[in-house]
């Protein structure tokens, strides 16, 4: 007997305009189905979908399984036509039983395909923006379960979920259930952040012997792009053929001027959820004069699962033997200072919160972590590791592998507990941390970092990849 996968005949609502007489027959009709249904499994409750004892349902149960326990329509179909049957049931009532499983068979196909299936990308509305546009979501789910959704709206990471030791999907980075959160929200949480990520002091810089004023939006400081940023613009969005995952491509054109940066400045980032449980983020821009580029991502993780407490206990390791100390306004003051014998000092795993509270004037000025570190990279040009991460409680392990010679590490510090994030949650200060890819922070006023200058006809091109697995 064919059964449609995946839906209870219970949680459909089908609504059928018949006469009492006809809509009686139904009735009996599925009664009696149900009845057939509670013969064969003591434990089948109309409406009712098997949970474990957690009450949450369980995703991985066999196909054998599944089947036993959805809507066989060909055996209802067989019970409808038995009560009609041997009644003079008219040609009318004929024609409702057709329509009514016709439509039953469509809500079903329909919620079927609402639902991410592995190794797939869907689309859904995520709201609006305030001038009226819609916002969307894209769910990227690979071959394993594992899920990405990614809105086009501030190229925003919103959820991630991957499996702990026991293979239990967790959603493991902050944010918002629909676009107006991120509409109006100040903390970038898992932001596209550009035209600059991090922050660019008196919020202007020098190029070719032209002064740029930028947006002030962090006391005297330019920070993440502006007032308006890369982080609230709608970008257009695309689905990519991938060979190993699923992929997304959202593109922006940010015109000459915004923000105050100078150059039309053509931008493009691909996000691919790799079947090994991969994030990549791949991030290309041109322009057609000179400016000042550096991208990042700004999500926000807590590897025991968004809203579930403090990230103190989680295990920080970060490929730097320097970092660049920062004056009162978070403004690094060009020293590449030596990590050895400091609270920055994260050659080897330690606890992110052991020594977070030290009396050390850097950690007093960024109430915590708040600073670049300068990555030890490997030679070639390609991906190098730059920091990794272990949360004991589940066993999830997320490693940073980066082009970019510079980590952003960030605990969270000005999270306060009153933003109400994904599914009414709360987050408090210092319950996620950040880890944002990137060139130094200031470096259009400081010569000796590395140069974020693109000239029209060079290409911006930088990877970043988390990389997720557990330890048993």
């Amino acid at each position: 007997m064919a059964a449609v996968a995946g839906v209870d005949f219970g949680t459909l609502c089908v609504r059928v305009s018949i006469v009492d007489s006809e809509r009686g027959l139904l009735a009996s009709a599925i009664a009696e189905y149900s009845l057939h249904r509670k013969r064969e499994d003591p434990e089948y409750v109309p409406g009712h979908r098997k949970t474990h004892s957690t009450g949450t349902r369980r995703k991985n149960n066999s196909a054998s399984e599944r089947a036993h326990h959805q809507v066989n329509l060909l055996e209802l179909w067989r019970v409808a036509i038995r009560k009609t049957s041997g009644r003079g049931i008219r040609m009318k009532r004929w024609m409702t039983l057709t329509i009514f499983m016709g439509a039953l068979l469509m809500t079903t196909l329909g919620a079927i395909a609402a639902t991410p299936q592995p190794g797939s990308t869907t689309k859904k509305s995520f709201g609006k923006t305030p001038d009226g546009r819609p916002v969307d979501l894209y769910v990227l789910t690979n071959k394993s379960g594992a899920e990405v959704s990614i809105t086009n709206f501030g190229g925003a990471v919103v959820s991630l979920k991957v499996p702990d030791r026991s293979g239990k999907l967790a959603d493991v980075v902050l944010g918002y259930d629909n676009a107006d959160g991120y509409v109006n929200e100040k903390s970038f949480f898992g932001a596209l952040v550009g035209r600059y990520g991090n922050r660019i002091g008196h919020a202007q810089f020098v190029l070719d012997g032209n002064t740029y004023t930028l947006a002030k939006n962090n006391g005297e400081n330019s920070l993440h792009g502006g007032i308006k940023g890369f982080n609230k613009a709608l970008w257009t969005a695309e689905i990519l053929p991938a060979k190993d995952g699923q992929s997304l491509e959202l593109s922006y054109l940010s015109k000459d001027g915004e923000e105050g940066f100078p150059g039309n400045l053509s931008v493009s980032v691909i996000y691919t959820l790799k079947d090994s449980n991969a994030l990549g983020i791949e991030y290309s821009a041109t322009t057609d004069q000179k400016t000042v580029v550096n991208l990042t991502n700004h999500s926000y993780f807590n590897l025991a699962g968004q809203g579930s407490g403090d990230i103190l206990g989680h295990q920080l390791m970060i490929q730097a033997d320097k970092f660049t100390p920062v004056d009162a306004g978070l403004i690094p003051t060009g020293e590449l200072r030596d990590v050895a014998g400091t609270p920055f000092d994260f050659r080897k795993l330690v606890a992110i919160g052991a020594r977070i509270d030290q009396d050390v004037e850097q950690l007093k000025l960024g109430g915590g972590y708040d600073h670049n570190f300068v990555l030890r990279r490997s030679a070639d040009s390609g991906e190098s590791l730059a920091a990794r991460v272990v949360e004991p409680t589940t066993g999830r392990v997320m490693e940073v592998w980066t082009t970019e010679p510079g980590v952003q590490f960030y605990t969270g510090n000005f999270l306060d507990g009153k933003t109400v994030g994904k599914g009414g949650l709360t987050y408090p200060r210092r319950s996620a941390f950040c880890l944002e890819t990137q060139h130094y922070p200031d470096s259009p006023n400081q010569p000796k970092f590395p140069s974020v200058v693109l000239k029209p006809g060079e290409r911006y091109h930088t990877i970043t990849t988390y990389k997720f697995s557990v330890e048993k």
